[in-house]
């Protein structure tokens, strides 16, 4: 569906006397963003000083886009993670085997397609500052209009160079913060969990046409209790195979 047709469609569907903007918009800089996954889970003893960690980090800046994968595989273990799913676990052990690796474990972090064990040593923003003067190869325009139950999504992306679209795909977050699960079983029993950048829906891989562009149009309803507030969309350029990050952008809804 057009662009236009799409806002139109989500505009008339929209609750009336939202403090929300009607059209949220973000384009993507001259820059490359990094993409800092986290592989996660409440059923995980560990995972909550990495839980935390993710929460401090912010997008605001465009230098880095967060995502908090909940894997499935500790559920066995007396607490089942809401948050969890077993596509999150099977991108964990895909995106280990693009680093020719088959070790996966909780809490693991992955910048750029990578394993990324300096994050519990402070080194996250000298890495990012690094990072950002990478000059982007993928173009992204990421649109979002709330509607009665959730957002209209549409998602541009285009890889300019020819040489640069061998592999390449585009993925789309649906990202929820300001989770807080108090766990009554498990490994974490009687914790209270705080959780911030939780991929709640991850869509992809779409492909590039032989003019480079790719573009993807959903309506993404919000999970049950999820205020707008709370809630965004992330667009991922990355090369299947390397983990290459070409682009990356965060929009959270736009408050009037």
């Amino acid at each position: 569906m057009h662009k236009s047709l799409l806002i139109a469609a989500a505009l008339a569907a929209a609750t009336a006397g939202t403090t929300y903007a009607a059209t949220c918009e973000k384009t993507s800089g001259p820059g490359t963003a990094a993409v800092l996954e986290l592989y996660t889970s409440e059923g995980c003893s560990s995972c909550p000083p990495a839980d935390k960690w993710l929460s401090g980090v912010s997008h605001a800046s465009d230098a880095v886009v967060p995502l908090g994968f909940h894997v499935d595989y500790w559920d066995y273990i007396g607490w089942k993670d809401e948050f969890g799913r077993a596509a999150y676990s099977a991108r964990q052990k895909e995106v280990a085997s693009w680093g020719k690796s088959r070790v996966i474990y909780t809490p693991q972090v992955v910048l750029n397609g990578r394993d990324y064990r300096e994050w519990s040593e402070g080194g996250i923003k000298r890495d990012l500052e690094r990072l950002k003067g990478v000059p982007a190869k993928a173009r992204l325009h990421i649109a979002l209009v709330p509607s009665g139950n959730g957002l209209a999504a549409q998602v541009d992306a285009s890889v300019p160079n020819a040489a640069d679209r061998n592999g390449a795909a585009l993925f789309l977050a649906l990202t929820q913060s300001n989770l807080v699960t108090p766990v009554k079983a498990g490994e974490n029993s009687g914790v209270t969990l705080h959780h911030d950048h939780v991929v709640r829906e991850w869509i992809g891989p779409i492909a590039f046409d032989a003019s480079g562009k790719a573009q993807l149009s959903r309506n993404l309803v919000l999970p049950k209790g999820a205020k707008l507030a709370d809630v965004g969309v992330s667009a991922v350029v990355q090369r299947v195979g390397s983990g290459e990050v070409l682009q990356a952008l965060a929009l959270p809804v736009c408050k009037a």
